[in-house]
């Protein structure tokens, strides 16, 4: 089996939203998480749309200037961008590279920092 159908399931089953965008800013996928979590926003419909337009004029600007370090070097590829103390979670850009280190696109990356709540093996009790 191709590996790509794995990292495919990964992506899929993750809880948190997922959306990846080409270096464009054109959002090219979004997870089952991420088009429930923006599905007032157009959900799925976003894809294909710019990331920009998504966001306000200050962090579009952001956006822009993340890229631009992920394409100045292949070592440039995580960068926290901000707590969201209401969701208890950091907040990173993701560069995402081809084979030879080409920067092809991002996504962002929540990380959630409260305790899990369900009992560890909960089902084999």
């Amino acid at each position: 089996m191709e590996l790509a159908a794995f990292f495919q399931s990964i992506i899929e089953q993750d809880r948190c939203a997922v959306v990846i965008c080409n270096v464009e800013h054109e959002i090219i996928y979004m997870n089952p998480a991420a088009v429930q979590r923006y599905a007032k926003r157009g959900g799925a419909k976003l894809v294909g749309n710019s990331i920009l337009d998504c966001h306000n004029e200050k962090s579009a600007e952001m956006i822009r200037k993340v890229t631009a370090w992920f394409a100045e070097s292949a070592d440039h590829n995580i960068l926290y961008t901000y707590r969201n103390d209401k969701e208890n979670k950091d907040v990173y850009m993701v560069a995402l590279r081809d084979g030879t280190g080409a920067l092809i696109g991002y996504y962002e990356k929540h990380e959630y920092r409260s305790p899990e709540t369900v009992e560890a093996y909960h089902f084999m009790e």
